[in-house]
C-alpha cells in the first residue's frame, strides 16, 4: 500500500467520525445508534466496536484524484467522507430492498430493527452525507466549487437511484439488452466512482476539461469493475474471491454474460425459461455460455473499459504513475 493511502484511511475514518457522532456522546440516540453499527463502529446494543474499516475505495478514489490534479488532498476529507456516507445510504436501503439478511458478516439494519426504522436510518445518512459535503468551506475550499460539488453529488444521487430502480425492474423482465444493462450498472456503481475522481479534481481547482476527465476514468474504472465482478461470477475461482462462483447462475441473475449469451443461443434462452431446473442447471448454462462465446465477449468489454480508464488517467494526470494510477491497477488486477 502506498504510504500516502496509509495516511489517508484514518483521515477519512476521523472526517466521518466527525459527521456522524457530532457533538454526540455515549449513550448514542437510537438513530445515530443504528448509522453507527451500519459503518461497524458499534454492535446491536450500541456499544463501541473494534471494526474492519474495510476498503474504503470511494473515499480514497476521491483524495488520491484531488492529490493527482495538484490539489491538497486533506481539503477534500469532506468530500471523500460524503461519498462514502453516500454510498452507505443506498446500502442500507439496498438490503431493504433485496431482502438480504446480511452485510459485511453482520445482520442488517432491517433484520434488527425492522424495515421502517431501517429506512428511517438510510434517509438520515442521506442528509448526514450533504451535511459532510458542506464542510468543505471550512477547509478553505470556495462557495462556488462547493455549490459546483452540491449539484454534482445530487445529480449522481438520481442517477445512482435510477440505476437501482432498473436493477429491481429488470427481476421480473424476461428480456433485458446488453445496452439496457450496461444502462444500469453506470447508474448503480459507476456515475458513484465517477463522482469521487471529479469532486477530487474539482477541489484541486481544475479546469472542465481535466474534471470530465477525471469523470470518465471514473466511469469506465466502475465499468471494468463491475463487468470483471460478473465474469468472476461465473467462472471465478471459489478459493481466490470467497463467494460461490456459480451462485449469480443460481439465482438467474442477468448479468453481462448471461445476458449476450440469451441473446445469441436460443438452447440458453429455452433453459432460462423453464420455471424448475434440475441440479445439472449450473453445468449446462455453463456449458452454453461458453459455446456463445459469452466469456471472450465479457473479458473484451471488460479490456476496453479498463484501457478507457487508463487512457482518460493518462490525459488528466500526465505525470504518472501516481498513487491513483496505483489503485486503479490493483482494482484491474482482480484474477479469476
Amino acid at each position: 500500500m502506498h504510504h500516502l493511502t496509509t495516511e489517508m484511511l484514518p483521515a477519512i475514518q476521523a472526517e466521518l467520525k466527525a459527521v456522524l457522532c457530532a457533538e454526540i456522546h455515549p449513550p448514542v440516540d437510537h438513530l445515530h445508534g443504528m448509522m453507527q453499527y451500519h459503518m461497524g463502529w458499534l454492535d446491536e446494543q450500541f456499544e463501541p466496536l473494534e471494526s474492519n474499516a474495510g476498503k474504503q475505495i470511494r473515499p480514497l478514489l476521491c483524495l488520491l484524484a484531488c492529490h493527482a490534479a495538484g490539489g491538497d488532498w486533506r481539503q477534500a476529507l469532506p468530500a471523500a467522507a460524503a461519498v462514502e456516507l453516500l454510498h452507505n445510504f443506498s446500502l442500507i436501503h439496498d438490503d431493504i430492498e433485496d431482502n438480504s439478511p446480511t452485510r459485511r458478516g453482520r445482520a442488517t439494519s432491517w433484520r434488527i430493527w425492522g424495515v421502517p426504522l431501517a429506512t428511517n436510518a438510510g434517509d438520515a445518512m442521506f442528509s448526514v452525507a450533504h451535511l459532510a459535503l458542506n464542510r468543505l468551506v471550512e477547509r478553505g475550499v470556495s462557495a462556488d466549487i462547493t455549490v459546483r460539488a452540491l449539484r454534482r453529488f445530487d445529480e449522481t444521487c438520481l442517477a445512482l437511484t435510477q440505476g437501482q430502480q432498473a436493477d429491481m425492474l429488470f427481476e421480473s423482465r424476461t428480456e433485458v439488452s446488453v445496452e439496457e444493462y450496461v444502462a444500469m450498472i453506470t447508474g448503480k456503481t459507476s456515475v458513484l466512482l465517477a463522482l469521487c475522481a471529479e469532486l477530487g479534481a474539482l477541489i484541486a481547482g481544475v479546469g472542465e476539461e481535466t474534471a470530465a476527465d477525471y469523470s470518465a476514468f471514473g466511469l469506465n474504472l466502475g465499468l471494468a469493475f463491475q463487468v470483471q465482478d460478473d465474469i468472476l461470477g461465473i467462472w471465478g475461482d471459489e478459493a481466490v474471491i470467497g463467494k460461490s462462483a456459480t451462485s449469480d447462475i443460481e439465482t438467474r441473475k442477468k448479468t453481462l454474460p448471461v445476458l449476450y449469451g440469451l441473446a445469441h443461443n436460443p438452447a440458453l434462452r429455452e433453459l432460462y425459461a423453464q420455471v424448475e431446473h434440475g441440479s445439472d442447471f449450473v453445468p449446462r448454462v455453463v456449458a452454453l455460455l461458453d459455446e456463445s462465446g459469452a466469456r471472450p465477449y465479457a473479458e473484451n468489454r471488460a479490456r476496453q473499459y479498463s484501457q478507457a480508464a487508463l487512457d482518460h488517467l493518462h490525459t488528466a494526470a500526465p505525470r504518472h504513475p501516481t498513487p491513483l494510477e496505483a489503485l486503479t491497477e490493483m482494482l484491474l488486477a482482480r484474477k479469476a
